[in-house]
């Protein structure tokens, strides 16, 4: 099976030779590696090889997470399987897609696989339990069938490594055009309501994490309550996010507790956070656009709202 790899890149930084250097160790051959980039300034085009990858540049103001990926996906559409990373996701080992590809050659209902997440070397405490917790040790298939059992983690996934068939993938019209955020959740919840599968494997292994601050905590969060209330048909079909928040907060402090106790304020102040922002978010309509943009962590989408 013939598999192109999509990366957008935006001033990708230090790590973005690792990121590279991560794909050409690759054990399974890739048959494209298309590079989007937004009008990086700080050298991430100098390591970018023109023989070997396909390029396409736009502008800053143009980049939207499911329309500038979907665009890729339609421009260079000759592969059997689509894997997108994220700059700042590095392939973990030799056969991360490898597992991919396989997993999704073995099994025909699978219409996308997501990878694991381990968190980054220099990692902190509560970056760490983020991974630990979204990302755990056991692969898992789901399908519609299972959303009266995880409810809205039914459709968890992430673009940071994630694998879609092309088929499924063009079935249900690709990413949207337009989302603030989570067009890898979207395209998720329409494979499934199609009839289609998707895997966690936990055993293709990519290192990606943050370390946000409260302030950004609340702006990713706001972004997310936004998300939310626009796709209505999420909490319809999947279930509402609110008794997850409170699995992963007793998670997080039970974490913390053992490994960094004088973390714990940290911790409730950055749930606090999310909180409030998912909470604003959810209500976005009846704030000014010029606020709402100053709450968010995606700038460029209320410049098209």
């Amino acid at each position: 099976m013939q598999v192109n790899i999509f990366i957008p890149t935006l001033n990708a930084g230090k790590i973005w030779k690792d990121v590279l250097a991560g794909v050409a160790m690759q054990t399974y051959p890739i048959s494209r590696l298309v590079i989007i980039d937004s009008g990086s300034t700080d050298g991430t085009l100098d390591l970018i090889n023109e023989e070997t990858c396909d390029l396409i540049q736009i502008d800053k103001k143009n980049f939207d997470h499911g329309g500038t990926r979907q665009m890729a996906a339609e421009t260079f559409p000759d592969a059997d399987i689509f894997v997108f990373l994220t700059q700042d996701a590095i392939l973990a080992e030799p056969d991360a897609i490898r597992v991919m590809v396989e997993s999704l050659a073995n099994n025909p209902e699978l219409g996308m696989v997501y990878g694991r997440q381990l968190p980054h070397k220099n990692a902190k405490v509560l970056e760490t339990h983020a991974r630990l917790f979204n990302y755990p040790s056991e692969s898992k298939v789901r399908s519609l069938e299972d959303a009266d059992r995880y409810g809205i983690r039914t459709i968890s996934c992430s673009n940071s490594f994630a694998a879609y068939r092309k088929t499924a993938f063009f079935e249900v019209n690709g990413f949207p055009i337009g989302s603030i955020l989570g067009e890898d959740v979207l395209i998720a919840g329409k494979m499934l309501l199609n009839g289609w599968k998707l895997a966690y494997l936990s055993h293709s292994k990519i290192y990606h994490s943050h370390d946000y601050s409260a302030i950004e905590e609340f702006k990713r969060y706001f972004d997310i309550g936004v998300f939310h209330i626009n796709n209505r048909w999420i909490f319809e079909k999947f279930g509402r996010a609110e008794s997850e928040g409170f699995k992963y907060l007793k998670s997080e402090l039970t974490y913390t507790l053992k490994h960094n106790p004088l973390l714990i304020p940290k911790c409730l102040i950055a749930t606090g956070a999310k909180l409030a922002g998912y909470k604003l978010g959810l209500h976005y309509r009846s704030l000014p656009l010029g606020l709402s943009k100053s709450l968010s962590m995606t700038k460029a989408y209320w410049s098209h709202s």
